[in-house]
């Protein structure tokens, strides 16, 4: 297999799979849904996920940043 096929396998396992996951902690949820208020279990989800993606976000555009920055030193 070669390397762009493993990358793009990869992200394809990965896209799939993170609507699948759940984000709350066991105590978080047990919590939240003691309640009997799904619409604050599933707000509380959202707002963890939310939370949790911000820091890839940066991370990845800071990966691109040096990407290209090193591509322009290569050529």
């Amino acid at each position: 297999m070669q390397k762009s096929s493993k990358r793009g396998f990869a992200l394809l396992v990965i896209l799939i799979y993170s609507n699948l996951s759940l984000a709350q902690c066991a105590m978080c949820r047990a919590a939240i849904e003691s309640e009997g208020n799904k619409v604050k279990a599933e707000a509380v989800n959202d707002g963890i996920v939310y939370l949790m993606l911000i820091p890839y976000i940066l991370v990845a555009v800071g990966g691109w940043f040096a990407y290209r920055l090193f591509r322009q030193k290569k050529s």
